[in-house]
């Protein structure tokens, strides 16, 4: 079993960490890169570098194209490559949480194409059902800004909480609940640390990416999970602005859109965890 204290610990100080490695790295206007039908792209392992790969042996050629992909198991390390040309575009965010990127790093990153949906959800290993969720409850939730609010808002949607009127969900913090009946404590955890720390609290609403990763399925395993129908977090292909009108960029973004990519995303995660952004 892991040690609460300590997982919120190592979270905190590998999110601080992230941070300041971001602002250190990042240098606002980024400059355009040869990419000359070769494009580099930064992904979380799943299910963005699936995709990715999967366009990459079967559709890749047929448009002239080159891909490589390097994977990161974060949320803020392919910004900074991409910000600062180490790589030429990334595929693993929404555009909530890009927006809150650029404001925090004074960075000039765009989004390209909205490629696909991962319905976040709510997971347990000691209870059944929202229902179960004790008093006093330890919640853990992502701890950046938009992802948090993200949260908030499922948590809310789900009847745990009610959150003030005229709050913008992608904006709402734990200032903005207006109502919390089972006194729940919410934990915010790095992303990544959220799947692991379910021995250790109660609930977690943990981001579609790395509840596959764990295993875990918003259709089959979660509590509570959002809709896919009309869901404004849609996953994107970014770049910086200097590059959002390269030949190959918007190569990569036709073949994300692509009738053959949707398919492929129906097919593997048949379960909904992922599904195409339109």
């Amino acid at each position: 079993m892991f040690n609460r204290r300590a997982l919120i610990g190592s979270s905190v100080a590998a999110a601080a960490a992230l941070a300041l490695t971001a602002c250190g790295n990042d240098s606002g206007e980024s400059e355009a890169t040869e990419t000359n039908g070769t494009i580099v792209v930064a992904a979380t392992p799943v299910p963005h570098a699936d995709i990715l790969n999967f366009i990459a042996e079967n559709l890749a050629d047929d448009a002239g194209l080159t891909i490589e992909v390097e994977e990161f198991t974060d949320y803020v390390q392919p910004n900074v490559a991409t910000s600062d040309g180490s790589v030429d575009a990334n595929f693993f965010q929404t555009e909530p949480y890009l927006d809150e990127y650029n404001a925090a790093n004074g960075t000039d990153l765009v989004t390209v194409a909205a490629v696909h949906i991962e319905p976040l959800g709510l997971y347990s290993s000691s209870v059944a059902s929202v229902e179960e969720i004790p008093d006093g409850a330890q919640v853990a939730i992502p701890g950046d800004g938009s992802n948090g609010g993200r949260a908030l808002a499922l948590l809310a949607d789900a009847g745990l909480i009610t959150l003030a009127d005229g709050i913008d969900a992608t904006l709402a913090t734990e200032d903005d609940i207006a109502e919390n009946p089972k006194n729940i404590e919410f934990v915010p955890l790095e992303a990544a640390q959220l799947a692991l720390s379910l021995e250790d609290v109660d609930a977690a609403v943990i981001n579609g990416n790395y509840a596959l990763e764990a295993d875990l399925s918003p259709a089959e395993d979660a509590l509570y999970s959002e809709s896919p129908d009309g869901n404004p977090y849609a996953n994107y292909l970014v770049t910086t602005e200097a590059n959002k009108d390269n030949e190959d960029v918007q190569k990569l973004a036709e073949l994300l859109q692509s009738d053959e990519v949707k398919q492929f995303i129906l097919d593997t995660w048949a379960d909904g965890s992922v599904v195409p952004a339109s």
